[in-house]
C-alpha cells in the first residue's frame, strides 16, 4: 500500500492516521517482517493489526558467497514456500541487486534456467520490495540500484511491477531513483509502448538474443506473437518518447547466432536507435545443449557493431563460481541436487 492508502485503511478500522505513518516507516525504511517489531506501538495495537494484515516476508533459505569477486546469490522462501532468487553485486558506484519479478516464467525462452522450472505464480510488490530489504539488512549497508532482471518477466507482472515501482522510488521508502532502476523484458511490445508513455526514466534493457526471425523463433517463443521488426518498433518509440538509451541484451550462442553475418544484421537493424548492446556469453545450463561463444569470436562480433557506429561491451561475469544467473539455484534446490 501506499502511505495515503494505509491512511485509509487505518480510519476505517478506527485507528489515526499518523500510526499509518509509523508503521509505513516500519515496512519501508525498517523492513520489518513482523508488527512485533513496531516496539514504538502498543502490544494491544500490534496484535489488533497481526489480525488484519500480514506483512509477506522473503526470508534467506540459501545464501552463496562467490570467492572470485564477493557476488552474493541468495535464494529466498517466500510466505507460501515458494523460492526465488535474488543476486547482489557491487561496483564502484555502489550495491546493485537484481530481483526477480515471478516464481519461474512462462516466456520459455530455450537458454534460460528459470523457464526450465516452470511458472507458479506472480510476485506481489512487496515481495519484491522485501528482495531488496532482506538483502539490506543481511549486509548491512544500503543498496542503491535495482535491475529487474531476475527470475520472470517483468511486463507479465505489469501491474504488479508497476507499483512496486512507485513504492521503490517513494520518498518516505527506499527512495531508490527510477535512474538507478534498470528492467529488463524479453518483448513484451503492447507493454513496452504503454511504459514509454509513462516516461518514467528508468533503463529498459531489451532481451534481444537474435537479429532476425529466424533464430529467434527458435530461442525465444515470444517473437511468435511480436517479431524482431515490432519489436524493434516499440524501442524506436520507447527512445523517442523518454530521450533514454535502450540497452540490448544479446546472449552469445557458439554456432547460433554469433556469426560475421549475425552481427552485420543486427547492426542494421538497430541503425536509428539510441541504444548499447550488452553481449553476454550464455550460460551453460543443463539440458540445453548451448555453449557460449569463445573469446575470439567476442571480439570480432563486438568489433563488427563497432565499426558500425554501435556501441557494444561484453558483459563482466560475476559470481560464476556460484551460478550467480537466475534460475540455476532454485532449479537444482527444487531437484534436490547440492547446494
Amino acid at each position: 500500500m501506499q502511505l495515503e492508502e494505509l491512511q485509509s485503511a487505518f480510519q476505517q478500522l478506527g485507528l489515526q492516521k499518523y500510526r499509518a505513518a509509523q508503521v509505513y516507516r516500519w515496512l519501508h525504511q525498517g523492513g520489518v517482517s513482523s508488527f512485533e517489531e513496531m516496539t514504538d506501538l502498543s502490544k494491544a495495537l500490534r496484535a489488533s493489526l497481526a489480525e488484519s494484515f500480514e506483512i509477506r516476508h522473503a526470508e534467506i533459505a540459501i545464501r552463496r558467497v562467490s570467492k572470485l569477486d564477493g557476488t552474493i546469490k541468495y535464494l529466498f522462501r517466500l510466505y507460501d514456500g515458494e523460492t526465488v532468487e535474488s543476486v547482489l553485486m557491487q561496483y564502484k558506484h555502489g550495491y546493485t541487486i537484481c530481483i526477480s519479478t515471478q516464481v519461474g516464467c512462462r516466456m520459455g525462452c530455450t537458454f534460460c534456467a528459470t523457464g526450465k522450472s516452470g511458472f507458479s505464480r506472480n510476485l506481489a510488490p512487496s515481495e519484491m520490495l522485501s528482495e531488496i530489504q532482506t538483502a539490506q539488512k543481511d549486509l548491512g549497508t544500503r543498496i542503491s540500484n535495482v535491475v529487474l532482471m531476475g527470475m520472470g518477466e517483468p511486463l507479465d507482472n505489469y501491474l504488479n511491477v508497476l507499483r512496486f515501482l512507485e513504492l521503490v522510488s517513494s520518498e518516505n521508502g527506499l527512495n531508490i531513483g527510477m535512474r538507478h532502476i534498470s528492467l529488463s523484458t524479453c518483448g513484451l511490445v503492447d507493454k513496452i509502448y504503454d511504459l514509454a508513455d509513462r516516461k518514467l526514466q528508468l533503463t529498459l534493457s531489451v532481451s534481444l538474443h537474435a537479429p532476425n526471425d529466424e533464430i529467434r523463433n527458435r530461442t525465444m517463443p515470444v517473437n511468435r506473437k511480436w517479431n524482431v521488426e515490432a519489436l524493434l518498433k516499440s524501442c524506436r518509440y520507447y527512445s523517442d518518447v523518454t530521450g533514454r538509451r535502450i540497452s540490448f541484451e544479446y546472449a552469445m550462442i557458439s554456432g547460433v547466432n554469433d556469426s560475421d553475418a549475425c552481427a552485420l544484421e543486427l547492426a542494421s537493424r538497430l541503425r536509428g536507435i539510441i541504444s548499447h548492446v550488452n553481449l553476454i556469453p550464455v550460460n551453460d545450463v543443463t539440458g540445453t545443449g548451448y555453449r557460449k561463444s569463445g573469446e575470439e569470436r567476442l571480439r570480432k562480433f563486438t568489433a563488427i557493431l563497432e565499426r558500425k557506429g554501435i556501441t557494444a561491451t561484453v558483459r563482466r561475469t560475476l559470481g560464476s563460481d556460484i551460478e550467480a544467473s537466475c534460475g540455476q539455484l532454485r532449479r537444482r534446490n527444487q531437484q534436490g541436487g547440492t547446494l
